[in-house]
């Protein structure tokens, strides 16, 4: 096998303000899932670098949740499509489909036989739906709401029950099977975000967006008790989960706080403060064996630690938008991969154990375009805001000092020996020295796409979208155009030196790659063809010998420089999405990055 895949660091869920992220937990309590975009993620508790990521959704997925023999995995989407699928092959075989309600699925309960399921959401004619999960028939009638039903849940034993909680500021009660509407619960003044039954059934409880939760008897529904003094949070509660033994139950809210109660004294036992800024509101959280765990608005999920309510045990974080760039640098002889992302965020990754976090201070505040490491332990990045940054890999924080401005937009950054970067703008070139511009090309008769230094900073190549690549000699802090150029069949896309700087790989919107030799005069060395639709990105092997290509065809290309028919395809990386990024850790792991916001690693053999 000349490939196979080696890590996969998944991406963040996908968060919105004000709306609850249903985290589902595995009955055997070894993994958690939730969702991003196409995407359901299943994530090792223990080791959440150990992840698989299911694709088969044509829309974005909303919720995903184990059935409680834990062979089946139910996900649905936001045109109202559960797909009913396999957790124990690799395929992840589709096992039924089935559309029960016609808009967005908000939250999906089994029976704990897992024979039956309730799906509710936003429907056109009805809010929710109660059925065999092998045929598809209806086992009841969810009905009693007049808005659409964010949270359902099922009494995990005989007699079951099923309870509700929608936006109409209201909880229902039903008794079945088949399920019928029981009574409606009052006692919510604003949304009802969440409801979930204790593990031994004999409670259920309600979360509400005023920041209440109530808890009622699990065989009848009558109210047994409210959980804190006047309210349970100051803001808020968009999620509840219980505790095994039933007797206590975690809260998720708005007000930037989870706490623990003890169900039967109606009191918070601890307070987990999760942060003052925004982001740091808790919209999900799992009870999971000894795990305790919530998702704050930024996506990062938070293990909790009973005896430090102040700071998590660990943090995960990572992407949740799709990621731009990457690139890898050495650290201590470990590899280290970095990542850029749609929304300005930059995390780093330590590629052996995808422990990972992001740089303190304030970042970018748009997407990240390119990045590279300079020879300083530098990370050199360029940004849709207008400004490219020098951030010290080893200091791990955002330095004020180390921005510059430009004066359009930066494509491309690349970097060199003796602290020299090249910028590439809209309409202009710019060279820089020890993080300040020296040197700046305007009114260049072309648009420029892309630049590439020479790794000794002797040479500066800038390929246009005429298909025209410009070689300018670096000369005491210019660039001096020397008139040589060469040709390729497109408009270059990316572009870049081998590590020993005897060749430069092109890549261009007709789907060609061309490696030219430097000492040959940039003579065409040989020119690669393979990529069905436009190549965007290039990365460089370690050995000198092969550098890889993504293209919009989903497609990853390894060539090798002395010959043109020696190829290697990776099809379909990303399912979802094209390459958006290439990196080698070393001369037999590549690393690929896509908009589906995760980073796979591949182990190669020629």
């Amino acid at each position: 096998m000349p490939h196979e895949l080696k890590y996969v660091f998944a991406s963040l869920p996908q968060m919105e303000r004000g709306v609850s992220k249903v985290i589902g937990g595995d009955p055997k309590g070894n993994n958690f899932l939730y969702t991003n975009g196409k995407c359901v993620i299943i994530r090792n508790i223990n080791n959440p670098a150990i992840a698989d990521i299911y694709t088969e959704h044509a829309h974005a997925v909303t919720v995903a949740k184990y059935a409680p023999s834990g062979f089946y995995i139910a996900s649905g989407d936001v045109s109202g499509k559960i797909r009913i699928w396999d957790t124990t092959q690799k395929e992840h075989l589709l096992k039924y489909e089935y559309t029960p309600i016609s808009g967005m699925v908000k939250d999906i309960a089994w029976t704990e036989d897992s024979k039956r399921m309730a799906v509710v959401g936003d429907g056109r004619e009805k809010y929710g739906a109660v059925f065999l999960w092998d045929t598809g028939a209806s086992v009841g009638d969810v009905s009693g709401h007049s808005k659409f039903i964010n949270s359902v849940d099922i009494r995990p034993k005989r007699p079951y029950r099923l309870a509700t909680g929608s936006d109409d500021t209201t909880g229902s009660f039903y008794e079945g099977p088949p399920f019928r509407f029981k009574f409606t619960l009052r006692d919510h003044r604003q949304f009802v975000n969440c409801v979930r039954f204790s593990p031994d059934g004999s409670r259920f409880a309600t979360a509400g967006a005023d920041g209440q939760i109530f808890v009622y008897d699990g065989g009848n529904g009558e109210r047994v008790s409210s959980l804190g003094e006047e309210k349970a949070h100051k803001g808020g509660v968009y999620a509840l989960s219980w505790s095994p033994d039933s007797s206590q139950l975690i809260s998720a809210s708005g007000d930037k706080t989870v706490k623990l109660w003890d169900v039967g004294a109606g009191t918070a036992v601890t307070t987990f403060n999760m942060g003052t800024d925004v982001m740091d509101q808790q919209l999900g959280c799992l009870w999971q064996n000894e795990h305790l765990l919530s998702i704050s608005l930024s996506g990062y999920i938070n293990y909790l630690d009973k005896n430090n309510p102040n700071r998590p045990i660990r943090t995960i974080k990572g992407h949740s938008k799709s990621i731009q760039c990457v690139t890898v640098h050495r650290c201590g002889g470990r590899p280290y991969i970095y990542s850029g992302s749609h929304d300005g965020h930059i995390n780093y990754w330590d590629a052996e154990t995808g422990e990972n976090d992001c740089f303190s201070g304030k970042g970018h505040s748009n997407q990240v375009s390119q990045m590279v490491v300079n020879d300083a332990e530098e990370l050199a990045t360029c940004s849709m805001d207008d400004t490219a940054r020098y951030t010290n890999v080893n200091k791990k924080d955002y330095s004020v000092s180390d921005v510059v401005k430009m004066d359009f937009q930066p494509k491309s950054i690349s970097a060199a020996a003796g602290g020299l970067s090249l910028v590439v703008c809209i309409g202009q070139v710019v060279l820089m020295k020890d993080k300040r511009k020296v040197f700046t090309l305007d009114n260049l008769g072309y648009e420029p796409e892309v630049g590439a230094l020479n790794p000794t900073g002797s040479t500066a190549a800038v390929g246009g979208a005429d298909g025209t690549i410009r070689l300018y000699s670096v000369q005491s802090n210019t660039l001096k155009d020397e008139g040589q150029t060469m040709q390729v069949k497109g408009a270059v896309t990316d572009m870049a030196y081998s590590n020993d700087g005897a060749y430069l790989a092109v890549i261009d919107d007709k789907k060609v790659a061309t490696a030219f030799s430097v000492a040959d005069g940039y003579s065409v060395k040989n020119e690669f063809y393979g990529h069905h639709a436009k190549p965007v990105t290039l990365a460089w092997s370690p050995d000198n010998e092969h550098f890889a290509t993504g293209g919009m065809d989903m497609m990853v290309y390894i060539w090798t420089v002395s010959d043109a028919d020696q190829r290697m395809k990776l099809s379909d990386c990303h399912r979802l999405h094209h390459v958006s990024g290439l990196a080698w850790t070393d001369e037999n792991t590549l690393v690929t990055t896509s908009h589906d916001a995760s980073i796979k690693q591949w182990t190669i053999t020629y």
